[in-house]
């Protein structure tokens, strides 16, 4: 009898073990690339949609997240999901310039003053051209940050004339802006930018002043010129995999959209929230903010003009209206700010 019973108990847990390894096997793998260190806001927003993702399908669907370029480089997100490296990835459009030429309107030097703003205008442009240079993935959602302003290292920045003969890190639209400054832009993406300033390889970089405590930028720059007129922003996507996409169930799909909606609005908070601490941060280290006066900021939006005249030549070469987009970003950006 006591065999018997015996014999039962472990028939059960063995029928147990093999029913939940029949389900786990049965969970749907996506694996998620994100060049932003661990640590970061924004990363562990991406870390919060994939929990987020398993929570809501009832484990059906788990996604493994590799953030700090572990799987692949900021520069090779974008490929990495075409090619299938990873499912889904996160990072920058200009990090490919030339490649996303209707979302780098997005990226002008427009005034912009929040994150929540620009980051409902990259989506509202999104949402209106659906522009076919992102046809090659499934767009989950984009985002983008607060004001991009000057840092510089050893030198500060009060005029445009101090800005003459200056390497400053730029990328994308705000390599133009450097030079439409009168600076020299060098191409950095923002792992590399920490040891850079700090070996005087460049003496500055345009970015959002979150980075100063998000990337630890503020150790190695002693001044920002907040130079607001012309705060440019720079946009992220997060896509996944045609192929994969397709083969998710609808219901699944249903889910991982309504999770995508929510986190727009989560990204948009983040990157003003954290541009407040990165404010702090900077005060707390004894760093000294420059305000353009009225004049001097005049200055710096008329310098932008070429920036903008560039951008209508290239898009109209191209077939597309370069003036159209730019006012509908406008308009948006009016309509948000």
């Amino acid at each position: 009898m006591k065999e018997n019973k015996l014999f039962i108990g472990i028939s059960l847990i063995i029928g147990i073990m093999f029913f939940s390894s029949t389900v786990q096997a049965k969970a749907i793998k996506l694996t998620y690339s994100n060049f932003f260190p661990p640590t970061h806001i924004q990363s562990k927003l991406a870390q919060g949609w994939c929990d987020e993702v398993e929570k809501r399908t009832d484990s059906k669907v788990v996604v493994e997240y590799y953030p700090g370029q572990s799987l692949t480089k900021s520069k090779q997100v974008y490929d990495g999901v075409v090619n299938g490296v990873s499912d889904i990835g996160m990072a920058l459009f200009a990090y490919t310039r030339g490649r996303f030429p209707v979302m780098e309107a997005v990226d002008l030097p427009l005034g912009y003053k929040s994150g929540v703003t620009a980051t409902k205008v990259v989506n509202d442009v999104y949402n209106k051209f659906k522009p076919k240079e992102l046809s090659d993935t499934t767009v989950m959602y984009l985002h983008s940050h607060g004001p991009g302003i000057l840092h510089t290292n050893n030198k500060p920045v009060k005029t445009m004339a101090d800005i003459k003969g200056m390497k400053l890190r730029g990328h994308g639209t705000s390599a133009l802006i450097v030079k439409a400054l009168g600076g020299t832009p060098v191409s950095l993406p923002m792992p590399e930018l920490y040891q850079s300033l700090q070996k005087n390889i460049v003496s500055g970089a345009l970015y959002p002043i979150e980075v100063n405590k998000g990337w630890r930028m503020g150790e190695v720059i002693k001044y920002v010129t907040n130079c607001n007129t012309i705060a440019y922003t720079s946009s992220f996507f997060v896509v996944m995999n045609n192929d994969k996409w397709a083969s998710l169930p609808n219901n699944i799909q249903k889910i991982i959209q309504k999770i995508n909606a929510e986190w727009i609005i989560k990204h948009g908070k983040a990157w003003d929230s954290s541009d407040k601490i990165g404010l702090d941060y900077v005060r707390s280290l004894g760093h000294t903010v420059i305000e353009l006066d009225t004049a001097e900021a005049a200055k710096w939006q008329q310098a932008m003009t070429p920036v903008f005249d560039a951008y209508f030549q290239k898009m109209n070469k191209k077939g597309f209206d370069g003036k159209e987009i730019v006012d509908f970003v406008k308009k948006s950006l009016a309509e948000n700010q």
